[in-house]
């Protein structure tokens, strides 16, 4: 575990986004009992040049200007404090700490347990209670030095920071289930990537109250094939936990058993032991948080921990199904659209 970051010194006036959800995070970690399995490793911030490989330097200063001088709201949604600079960067440091943790023992699996959480924040901009795309920053990194990465991101919001960021690299797969309609409002299973990126963003909308089974038959359906072609050498996950039925955010049905069945599936995506890395995202109840991180750890470490089966019958198998059609007649498109442009070459 890298962390954990933020526990208190980044808090909103009644905001959901707050330091309770990291305790929650950590008595779910206790309630497995990992004893000498679990090494938490302390964070270290991530410096301006780990950053600029996703955020622009302008927005960088002007984050690092705009918390020096006590913070505020930075959107409707999105706020930083006096130590919310500091705070970001070692959330954005945790992820490639473990990185670098996991490649020196070459075996096992990462958690980051930091806040705030990273997945709308933009190139040039903060969003959605997130100031720095941690997981992108650390895909990045994994990008220089020749990794293909793989980024799953099974929180109930479209990851529309994560997406941009990435959406004309080659190196970089993304694939998101999202509850749709829902802020951020991206998230289409027409977008599929850039002319440098095409077919590299898969993304898989999904109605409320759909359940678990439905969410793994749309990563095993629409998403595998597509995984399996890329071949990547690293898998990151965007774990958010607001897709949790309890959450106040959003609609879908998921219980924490579900998770544990998620994050069996992403597991057996990575090419070997040693490659997996999870990174903390949404999840406001704090009950289902603590359940669904200890389901979700558990799972991955091989054991049984599942206060809550898993989910199943709700709606959005058809939604599955017109995602993977529509995947295929867009990437048809776009691939006509980029052969007529001069971007790709026909073998």
């Amino acid at each position: 575990m890298s962390g954990p970051a933020g526990g208190g010194e980044h808090i909103g006036v009644d905001h959901p986004e707050r330091p309770g959800r990291i305790g929650a995070v950590m008595a779910g970690v206790d309630d497995l009992h990992l004893g000498t399995d679990l090494h938490i490793l302390a964070p270290v911030a991530a410096d301006v040049a780990q950053m600029a490989r996703v955020h622009d330097l302008r927005y960088l200063e002007e984050l690092e200007a705009f918390c020096h001088a006590g913070g505020g709201s930075l959107d409707p949604d999105t706020y930083a404090t006096p130590d919310s600079w500091s705070t970001a960067r070692l959330a954005a440091g945790a992820g490639l700490g473990a990185v670098d943790a996991l490649r020196e023992v070459d075996d096992g699996v990462a958690f980051v347990a930091a806040r705030p959480p990273g997945h709308h924040a933009l190139r040039d901009r903060a969003m959605g209670f997130c100031l720095l795309n941690n997981i992108a920053i650390t895909a990045a990194a994994l990008v220089a030095s020749n990794e293909r990465v793989l980024i799953v991101d099974w929180d109930v919001h479209h990851g529309n920071g994560t997406q941009a960021i990435f959406w004309d690299d080659p190196n970089v797969l993304y694939v998101s289930t999202h509850q749709w309609p829902l802020f951020p409002g991206s998230g289409a299973a027409g977008e599929i990537g850039g002319a440098a990126g095409l077919g590299q963003t898969v993304n898989i909308p999904l109605p409320a109250k759909a359940t678990g089974d439905v969410v793994r038959r749309a990563i095993e359906e629409v998403a595998l094939p597509v995984i399996d072609d890329f071949e990547p050498t690293w898998v990151l996950v965007s774990a958010g936990f607001d897709a949790h039925r309890d959450d106040p955010l959003a609609d879908l049905g998921l219980s924490s058993g579900d998770f544990a069945e998620l994050a069996r599936l992403v597991a057996g995506l990575a090419p070997r032991p040693g490659r997996l890395a999870l990174f903390l995202e949404g999840g406001y109840d704090l009950d289902a948080l603590r359940m669904s991180v200890a389901t979700t750890l558990g799972a991955l470490l091989g054991g049984i921990y599942q206060p809550e089966d898993p989910t199943f019958g709700g709606p959005g198998m058809e939604l599955v199904d017109q995602a993977r059609e529509a995947r295929v007649v867009a990437h048809r498109r776009a691939l006509d659209r980029a052969l007529s442009q001069g971007h790709v070459q026909w073998p």
